[in-house]
C-alpha cells in the first residue's frame, strides 16, 4: 500500500512537471509568435529599437566567454569582446593567476600595467583545474557560457581534459577558439612568441634597411594582431550559430595574422618575378634586387613614394620627424611649397615615371623644407593643400593627446591597489554601441559573484567548494602559468 502511494505521488509529480514544461514551452511559442507579428516586415526580425542611440545595449550584451587566456595574444581579444559587450569570465589558478599580473612590475604589490591594460573590463573566477570540485565548476561554467577562448601551448587544452569532444558534449552551442603559433604543418607543436610571429610571418625579413639585418616592428603584430584575427573569427562564429545552432572551432594561427597584415610584400613578390619594383628606392638608386623582397627602409609600401623627413629640432629631440608622400595628383602643390615651381614643367620630374630614378635626391630637397617648420607647422601647411603627410607621434605625445581621450581612445582608468593608469579604449567605435571600459579585476575577485549568479550554487556548494581547496591558493605557491 505505502509502495503504490509513493508510485502515485511519483506519476503526481511527473505529471506536474510536464504540465509546467508544456506551459513554459507555449509561454515561449508565444513570444516568438508575438516577435513574428511585431516585426517591421514579418521576416521575424525586432523592430527598431525606439531608445535612444547608444542606450539600447551593447553588441555583444548576452554573450558570455570562458577566458583561459593569457600573457597578450588571447587577452587582446577577449578584452576587445568586453568592450564589446561581453561577460568575460577570466580564469585563473588560485594564488597565481595570469604571469603577467608580475612582469614588468612597477608598483610593489599591484598587479602590472602589462596585466592591466590588456584585461579590463573582464571578472576573474579562481580555479584549481586539478581539482575534482574545480574540474566540476569548469563543466558547468562550459554549460553556461557561448565561447571557450585560449592560448596554451599546443596539447594544454586537451591534457586538462578539455577536449573538443568533451566540451562540445557539454554544449553543443559552444564556440572553442584558440591562439596558437602555427597552423597545421611542420611547426604546428611549436611554441611561438610576439617576434618569433614576424619572423616567421614575413614581417622581419622585410623591415629595416637593406644594408641592415632584418628587424622586429615595435606593433605587436603577432599577439596583439592575432588577437584581432580572432576576435573577428568569434564573432563570425556567435552570427553563424544563430542560422545552424551549433558552435565550432576557432583558429587563428599567428604565422597567418602576421602574413595578412603583410599581405602588400607578397604582392610585391609577384611583382618581382616580373621585373624590378620601380616604386622602391633601391631601382632608382641603381642598387639590383635579389630574388626576395628587399628591406625598404621607409619606402610607402604603396605606388605613391614616400619617406620619413627631419623637422626642426631633429638634433635633440628624437621624434622631431614628418612621414611625407609625393602624391602625384598634388604634385604641382607639393613643387609650390617646397620652392621649386619649375619642377613642374622640368622632363626630369614632371612625371612619375620620370620622378622615380631620382626620389633620394626628390626627398633631400624636400628635407630641407621640413627641417625649417617643427613637424605641426609642416603638417598644417600640408594640409591645406591636401598633400598626405603625418608626424611622427611619440608615446608621451599619445598618451597627451586630448582628441585621444574625447575619442575613448586613450582612457584613464582607477584601479584599487595601483591607483589611476591609462590603457587603449575600444579602437572600433559603434554608434549604438557605446565601450564600457572599466578597470581589469583582481586576481579570483569575482569568484563567488560567479558561483552563485552565474552559475547558480547554493550556500551550501558554494562552503562546500570553499573546504575542497577548488578556489583557494594551495598552501605552496604553484609557478606561475607560462606562455
Amino acid at each position: 500500500m505505502a509502495k503504490r502511494k509513493q508510485a502515485t505521488k511519483k506519476t503526481a509529480k511527473a505529471r506536474s512537471k510536464a504540465a509546467r514544461t508544456k506551459t513554459v514551452a507555449k509561454t515561449a511559442s508565444k513570444k516568438v509568435v508575438k516577435l513574428v507579428k511585431k516585426s517591421a516586415n514579418g521576416n521575424g526580425l525586432p523592430r527598431p529599437s525606439s531608445k535612444a542611440w547608444g542606450q539600447a545595449g551593447r553588441a555583444l550584451d548576452g554573450v558570455r566567454i570562458l577566458d583561459f587566456t593569457h600573457v597578450q595574444s588571447g587577452p587582446t581579444c577577449t578584452q576587445l569582446l568586453a568592450y564589446l559587450g561581453a561577460d568575460v569570465i577570466k580564469v585563473e589558478r588560485p594564488g597565481v593567476g595570469d604571469i603577467t599580473r608580475g612582469q614588468l612590475r612597477d608598483v610593489k604589490g599591484a598587479d602590472s600595467l602589462y596585466f592591466t591594460m590588456l584585461n579590463g573590463s573582464k571578472r576573474s573566477i579562481t580555479i584549481d583545474s586539478k581539482n575534482p570540485k574545480g574540474k566540476e565548476i569548469l563543466d558547468r561554467l562550459i554549460r553556461h557560457c557561448d565561447v571557450l577562448v585560449e592560448n596554451f601551448a599546443p596539447g594544454a587544452l586537451d591534457r586538462m581534459g578539455l577536449t573538443w569532444e568533451h566540451v562540445h558534449k557539454l554544449n553543443p552551442r559552444m564556440i572553442v577558439a584558440s591562439v596558437k603559433g602555427f597552423g597545421p604543418g611542420p611547426y604546428e607543436d611549436c611554441k611561438v612568441y610576439e617576434n618569433v610571429a614576424q619572423c616567421a610571418g614575413g614581417a622581419a625579413s622585410t623591415t629595416g634597411f637593406r644594408e641592415g639585418p632584418p628587424l622586429v616592428t615595435g606593433a605587436q603584430i603577432g599577439d596583439s594582431g592575432t588577437g584581432v584575427h580572432l576576435a573577428l573569427g568569434i564573432v563570425s562564429a556567435l552570427y553563424q550559430r544563430v542560422r545552424t545552432g551549433r558552435g565550432q572551432r576557432v583558429l587563428a594561427a599567428m604565422q597567418d595574422g602576421v602574413l595578412n597584415l603583410c599581405r602588400v610584400k607578397l604582392r610585391d613578390q609577384q611583382r618581382l618575378n616580373k621585373g624590378p619594383l620601380t616604386e622602391y628606392s633601391q631601382h632608382g638608386e641603381g642598387v639590383p634586387f635579389g630574388v626576395a623582397v628587399p628591406r625598404a627602409g621607409n619606402d610607402s609600401g604603396g605606388g605613391q613614394p614616400g619617406w620619413i623627413l627631419k623637422c626642426k629640432g631633429w638634433e635633440t629631440d628624437p621624434d622631431a620627424y614628418i612621414y611625407f608622400i609625393t602624391q602625384a595628383p598634388v604634385w604641382g602643390a607639393i613643387c609650390d611649397v617646397i620652392g621649386k615651381p619649375e619642377w613642374k614643367t622640368d622632363p626630369d620630374y614632371a612625371t612619375p615615371p620620370a620622378r622615380l630614378p631620382r626620389l633620394r635626391q626628390i626627398f633631400d630637397t624636400i628635407e630641407k623644407w621640413t627641417e625649417t617648420k617643427d613637424k605641426f607647422e609642416a603638417m598644417d601647411i600640408l594640409n591645406k593643400y591636401d598633400i598626405p603627410c603625418g608626424p611622427i607621434l611619440s608615446m608621451k605625445e599619445i598618451a597627451e593627446e586630448k582628441s585621444l581621450r574625447k575619442t575613448g581612445t586613450v582612457v584613464e582608468v582607477d584601479h584599487p591597489t595601483r591607483g589611476k593608469y591609462l590603457t587603449v579604449g575600444n579602437p572600433i567605435k559603434l554608434s549604438d554601441s557605446p565601450a564600457d571600459v572599466r578597470r581589469s579585476p583582481l586576481l579570483g575577485e569575482h569568484t563567488e559573484e560567479i558561483l552563485r549568479k552565474a552559475l547558480g550554487y547554493s550556500e551550501k556548494e558554494l562552503a562546500e567548494i570553499k573546504s575542497s581547496g577548488a578556489i583557494t591558493a594551495p598552501d605552496k605557491p604553484a609557478k606561475a602559468e607560462a606562455a
